[in-house]
């Protein structure tokens, strides 16, 4: 705000502010109220539990480079090009002093390795990370390679260095071990300095022949102080949304850009060197960001999935390929009588994760250290696949799976658009079959957002369910990468959240999505959370998700004006839950225009309102406002108290704003 005369001192500008204040308080007042009126005794729809969800998937770097703590690249040398990631820095180069060697027919998930014969100066090999490595000053970090040597006499000397090769981390290994059987060997050292864009090496020292495999380095810090573990500040912005499910472990790449490259969820399990990596499905999908580096080393697969959805107190919903591979790629299918390898490993996944210790798959869980089912409720069959093709196969997986577990819930595919033909086709066929539920996904401006807020007020209340398995609101063309995560987008999308829990008999679950994107290697945009090497912070549309996800209630109450839902009069949209565990009525209003509304609450019905009450309000007047790494919490929800004057509540809401009003109620 520009002042056009001058201040005087602290004390006049005071004056002058609280004055700007109460003429903006005065103005709002003077406004002839909206009344809205909340029916807080009235449950028409039950709020599933886990309404509220999170969807994860391998792209932006959002595993390997992301969550997945691992901090070298190409760690076992099965890249298309061995050594990418890798540089050799020695004096004299030596022929056949390392060499990548490939042991395919003994060694099929992880054939290659660095062979090493050293007998002249010392050398170093050099990983640069994933777009650098983010160390911190005095924290340890853990190292291990698996090894054999046949002739003993190298050490390897480990060595964190900044940008200009300064030394910010040491630590040593030596080999203790010969033969000719592979074994594993650690060291852990601290950090001096905190550089994000640091660089890894080895220093070979002395003379010897060694094989080299699985070279690792981990923070300390991982989550819950797991080895080979998650990044805790990422999965801990996942822990404080309290998101009802999990999705994963995504969209595209469950398909793959042909069936060969599809993700498998049983070569994902088991110790980390048997896991066969692939290169990731995004590596070269986006002309203008390539990423011919982005491989996926699965060292965080379903176990560590299901453990993941597990330690937040969210389902797991795993999505499995259905015999299709993504059909804007190869749009490859299997043949429906060679479609019984896929329909099996849907079958051994709710084996895996739910039965007991004494079945195949049971066991195998808890020989992984998790004896205890997993509670594996449902699956997505497919993932945005689309046409009469899918269809077929969806069938035989519904048959197969329902008469082995008739509880079991399935997801369908509504295919990659909320409206048109392919929808129309999908969407009439399977509820005609019963479908549990059906996927739908858009990615719309957010005037289509604006526009939609009461697309489910028609629909069947009974049948088949909806799944919003994926949406965010995109921006303009011109608008690229984390900026496309501003205020007006968030705002839309609460806005037909609105929609969402006053249809929670029909919607039953829901996920923005993607989840993460690295600064420094995204591919898709927008995404809620955003990450370097060291930090993380939550989008404004993070925070929108997590206010519903925190307040999504039990029971869901009318909220009209004038008799109508409110999907968008005069920018307005709302929805109202109690949450009969917390005695709490939740309203959520959100403001779309450009000007402060003044609205009077009249909450009817039987239940013992308190007289004081909370607002937790995002507002920005600026729809372009971003949260950032140095501000990122420039767009948040800010708390205030206010007072109910019996059943009424009379309150401004800020232009642009969304507003969680919290009524505590004794029953």
């Amino acid at each position: 705000m520009k002042l056009n005369y001058p201040v005087k001192s602290v004390f006049s500008a005071c004056i002058m502010y609280a004055t700007i204040g109460i003429g903006f308080i005065s103005e709002v007042q003077a406004q002839t109220a909206k009344v809205i009126t909340v029916k807080t005794d009235q449950s028409i729809a039950k709020v599933q539990p886990n309404m509220w969800g999170v969807f994860f998937e391998d792209i932006n770097f959002g595993a390997d480079g992301g969550i997945y703590a691992e901090l070298i690249k190409n760690r076992s040398f099965e890249f298309a090009k061995p050594l990418m990631g890798w540089s050799i820095q020695r004096k004299r180069p030596q022929e056949g002093e390392i060499l990548v060697v490939n042991r395919k027919e003994v060694n099929t998930a992880n054939p290659r390795y660095l062979q090493v014969k050293k007998q002249t100066d010392d050398f170093e090999l050099i990983n640069e990370g994933f777009k650098g490595i983010g160390v911190k000053k005095g924290l340890r970090y853990d190292f291990s390679v698996m090894f054999r040597q046949a002739k003993p006499g190298v050490k390897l000397v480990l060595l964190l260095k900044d940008a200009n090769n300064k030394v910010i981390g040491q630590g040593s290994l030596t080999p203790d071990q010969t033969g000719n059987d592979w074994k594993k060997q650690s060291a852990s050292f601290t950090a001096t300095e905190t550089d994000p864009k640091a660089k890894f090496s080895i220093l070979f020292q002395g003379n010897g022949n060694i094989d080299l495999d699985m070279i690792s380095l981990f923070p300390g810090d991982t989550w819950k102080n797991r080895p080979q573990g998650l990044r805790a500040d990422m999965v801990q912005l996942l822990a404080d949304m309290k998101p009802g499910f999990i999705r994963f472990p995504g969209g595209c790449i469950v398909e793959g850009t042909d069936l060969a490259n599809r993700y498998q969820w049983k070569k994902t399990i088991g110790p980390i060197e048997n896991r066969q990596l692939i290169m990731n499905r995004w590596n070269t999908e986006f002309a203008h960001r390539p990423a011919p580096d982005y491989y996926q080393s699965f060292g965080l697969g379903f176990f560590e999935y299901f453990q993941l959805a597990e330690d937040i107190g969210s389902d797991a919903l795993p999505i499995l390929n259905c015999g299709m591979a993504c059909q804007f790629n190869s749009a490859e299918v299997a043949s429906l009588d060679e479609l019984d390898p896929y329909v099996q490993d849907a079958l051994d996944l709710i084996e895996f994760a739910n039965g007991d210790v004494n079945t195949k798959w049971g066991k195998m869980r808890a020989d992984l250290g998790h004896p205890k089912p997993f509670n594996l409720k449902m699956m997505g069959v497919g993932n945005e696949n689309w046409g009469p093709q899918y269809l077929e196969r969806v069938a035989i997986f519904t048959k197969a799976i329902k008469a082995k577990y008739p509880d079991f819930k399935l997801i369908n595919s509504s295919g990659t658009d909320p409206e048109g033909d392919r929808f129309n086709l999908l969407n009439n066929t399977l509820r005609s079959n019963n479908a549990d539920f059906i996927d739908e996904h858009y990615y719309r401006p957010a005037d289509w957002f604006l526009k939609n807020a009461g697309r489910y007020d028609n629909y069947p209340r009974n049948g088949s369910k909806v799944f919003v398995g994926e949406y965010a609101v995109h921006a303009s063309g011109n608008i690229t990468g984390s900026n496309k995560n501003n205020w007006q987008s968030a705002l839309a999308s609460a806005s037909l959240m609105t929609g969402l829990e006053r249809n929670a008999d029909v919607v039953q679950m829901a996920s923005y999505a993607p989840l993460f994107a690295h600064i420094d290697a995204w591919q898709w945009a927008p995404d809620m959370i955003w990450v370097d090497n060291l930090k993380s912070y939550g989008t404004p549309d993070y925070y929108v998700q997590k206010l519903f996800s925190t307040n999504k209630g039990t029971d869901v109450v009318a909220i009209t004006l004038g008799d109508k839902n409110i999907t968008g009069q005069d920018g307005l949209y709302a929805s109202a839950v109690t949450d009969q565990g917390k005695k709490e009525l939740i309203i959520k209003i959100a403001n779309n225009s450009d000007q402060a509304q003044n609205i009077d609450l009249d909450l009817e019905g039987k239940l013992k309102l308190k007289s004081k009450a909370t607002n937790e309000e995002i507002a920005s007047s600026n729809l372009n406002q971003l949260n950032s790494f140095d501000n990122p919490e420039a767009v948040s929800p800010q708390k205030h108290n206010i007072n109910l004057k019996g059943k009424k509540l009379n309150i401004a809401l800020k232009p642009y704003s969304f507003n969680v009003i919290k009524i505590p109620f004794n029953q």
